[in-house]
C-alpha cells in the first residue's frame, strides 16, 4: 500500500524546515496567478495532477529506490501551466516567444545548479514529470471542453473550435 500512497503523499513531506520554507515561498508566488485563472478547484486539480506526474516521472526516470519528499513536482507543474499559457497566448498573438524560452532556460539552469549543490540528490525527474503534467493540464487537446483555461471554459473552447480568442471576457 505504501508505494501507491507515496505517489500522492510525498508532496506533504519535506527534508527539513528550510526545504519546507522554500517550497511554501514558491507556492505563494505560483499559486495566485494559477488560481486567478482557474479558480480554486481547478487549481487544485492542476496541483494534484502535477503531484502524480512528478511521482510518475521519478518512478520512470530515477535509478534509485529512494523516497521522494517535497512539493517541487507540484510546484513545477504550476510553473509548467503558467509557461504553457504564456506560450500559447504569445503564439496566438504572434508575439516573441523569447520570454518563455528564457524562463524554461532559467528553470533548467536552476535544476542544474541545485543538482550540483545538492551533490546529485535533487529529484529532477520529479520536476520534469510535474512540469509535463502541468503543461498537459494547461494545454488541453483540441475540442476537449474541460474548462481549465478559464472558469467557464469558453475562451479556450472558442479558440480550439474557431481559432479566435473572442469569447466573453477575452478581449
Amino acid at each position: 500500500l505504501q508505494p501507491c500512497i507515496m505517489f500522492a503523499s510525498y508532496v506533504f513531506l519535506h527534508a527539513g524546515p528550510t526545504h519546507f520554507l522554500i517550497n511554501m515561498l514558491t507556492l505563494s508566488s505560483l499559486a495566485p496567478p494559477v488560481t486567478e485563472r482557474l479558480g480554486r478547484l481547478r487549481s487544485l486539480a492542476v496541483y494534484f495532477a502535477a503531484t502524480v506526474g512528478g511521482a510518475l516521472g521519478y518512478a520512470v526516470l530515477s535509478r534509485y529506490a529512494a523516497p521522494m519528499v517535497g512539493a517541487s513536482g507540484a510546484l513545477f507543474g504550476l510553473a509548467g501551466a503558467l509557461l504553457a499559457w504564456d506560450y500559447s497566448e504569445r503564439r496566438h498573438r504572434r508575439q516573441t516567444l523569447k520570454p518563455v524560452v528564457r524562463a524554461v532556460g532559467l528553470l533548467i539552469l536552476l535544476n542544474l545548479v541545485l543538482w550540483w549543490a545538492m551533490h546529485g540528490l535533487l529529484a529532477w525527474q520529479t520536476h520534469l514529470g510535474g512540469t509535463l503534467a502541468g503543461i498537459g493540464m494547461a494545454l488541453q487537446p483540441k475540442g476537449v471542453k474541460i474548462g481549465l483555461a478559464d472558469p467557464e471554459g469558453a475562451a479556450l473552447h472558442a479558440w480550439y473550435t474557431t481559432g479566435q480568442l473572442d469569447a466573453p471576457g477575452t478581449s
